[in-house]
């Protein structure tokens, strides 16, 4: 785990390709815009904000990528939330549909900075989701139809159990769809190629500078121990480690438990045994199981995730009968690295983005419950679109979703929404 402002000690902290310390916030800055929070939200919101010319000061607790930016599982797949057609009501049928099409989109986005930027980070298109049951599978006709209808532009198809041997070596699943718009990437080294670039663009970037107070006004005055930063506007992309420093937004997301581990390199034949396109793949359970391998032919297992505010006292321990349910093949393969920590979850496992209406010039992206590569630089598009007074209309649609507070309070909201889990689990296994 990752207590300690390093980061967590993983295989992408091990493999990363680049190293940059940035300094310590000390004395008095002004900015047009002050960033707080160095994952993939505030990063991508510094980096849009200067390619428009504006003046951005990035404040970091930890490292770049120290939160689940830089250790998430790394699978880059479409989808802003898990039914955006409930939304309706909210945002009417043009809303729906622009939420639908922005899933697809952020994925080309964050192709596209990588592109733009050169950036190196084990990109690798190929998804296939997995079901678990024939409904699933059978659903499987009508997302792809959806995705027609949508223009989709990628290679779609659904694959039977007979033939799902051809994308992962694995007897439990009950049948697959491949989707070649998606794919996994190594994201400490995204995140860090992104900080880098912005830096390069004038952004000011400071870490290990925990962020002790905002008084706000016209003009926000931003404190950490050593310094200040005053800006017309700030940004708080603090996601699951927002903590106490705004508490109308702490209890809209809750921070839940997540888990990967990396087993030694498998060579190329075990590993083309296991995935034999080199493909993410990702189950359908509550508790969902995703895997990938890693440019080094790992096998990168995740999931697991825990809403009880516990992490498990020995992760691998944990997370390794879970990998051997899914490939029992791999009973005597060593498992080099286990890391986990916190993501944000949202009641309505959509993402909250807008500004607080108390402080106008206060602005938020959070809460992406899973599908945080994509969404996170869809986010900061729609802010740096807003406060460079671009565009209102993607900002405007997420704004208009409803957003309910956790009940329990700091204490409680934890064990509550596990004991729910643990209903949806048993529900899961019943039928």
């Amino acid at each position: 785990m990752s207590s300690s402002n390093s980061h967590a000690a993983s295989y992408y902290t091990a493999s990363s390709r680049l190293k940059t310390r940035y300094p310590i916030l000390e004395g008095n800055r002004s900015v047009n815009v002050c960033v707080i929070g160095g994952g993939l939200t505030g990063v991508n919101t510094a980096l849009e904000l200067a390619e428009r010319g504006i003046s951005v000061v990035l404040i970091e607790a930890r490292r770049i990528g120290w939160g689940a930016s830089g250790r998430n599982g790394g699978q880059l797949i479409r989808g802003i939330g898990h039914d955006v057609s409930g939304f309706t009501n909210y945002v009417g049928d043009s809303g729906v549909g622009y939420l639908k099409r922005a899933g697809i989109e952020s994925v080309s986005l964050v192709k596209k900075r990588i592109e733009r930027y050169g950036i190196e980070c084990d990109l690798q298109m190929g998804f296939c989701e997995l079901a678990n049951t024939q409904a699933q599978y059978r659903a499987f006709k009508e997302e792809q139809d959806e995705l027609d209808t949508l223009g989709y532009l990628h290679e779609t198809r659904v694959i039977s159990s007979e033939k799902l041997h051809e994308i992962v070596g694995s007897d439990i699943y009950a049948g697959g769809m491949v989707d070649m718009g998606s794919g996994h990437l190594h994201p400490l080294d995204l995140v860090q190629a992104e900080a880098h670039a912005a830096s390069k663009l004038g952004v000011a970037i400071f870490e290990d500078s925990p962020v002790l107070s905002i008084e706000h006004g016209n003009v926000v005055t931003v404190r950490t121990a050593r310094g200040q930063v005053r800006a017309n506007t700030i940004v708080l992309g603090c996601n699951a480690h927002l903590d106490d420093l705004e508490p109308r937004l702490t209890g809209k997301v809750l921070p839940a438990g997540s888990y990967v581990i990396a087993t030694e390199p498998l060579g190329e034949t075990l590993s083309a045994e296991l995935i034999p396109q080199n493909m993410a793949l990702c189950d359908q359970k509550v508790g969902l199981d995703y895997y990938r391998l890693s440019a080094d032919k790992r096998l990168l297992f995740g999931g697991a995730c825990n809403y009880t505010g516990r992490d498990p006292k020995d992760i691998g321990k944990y997370m390794r009968p879970k990998m051997l349910k899914v490939f029992p093949q791999l009973e005597h393969v060593r498992v080099d690295y286990a890391w986990g920590g916190m993501i944000g979850i949202t009641s309505n496992r959509f993402p909250q983005v807008g500004r607080l209406k108390a402080h106008p010039n206060v602005y938020y992206a959070q809460g992406y419950s899973g599908h945080g590569l994509n969404v996170t630089h869809w986010a900061a598009k729609l802010l740096a679109e807003v406060i460079a007074r671009d565009t209102t209309e993607g900002f405007d649609i997420f704004k208009k979703i409803p957003h309910m507070t956790f009940p329990g309070g700091k204490a409680f909201r934890s064990p509550l929404l596990a004991l729910g889990m643990m209903w949806y689990r048993l529900k899961e296994t019943l039928g």
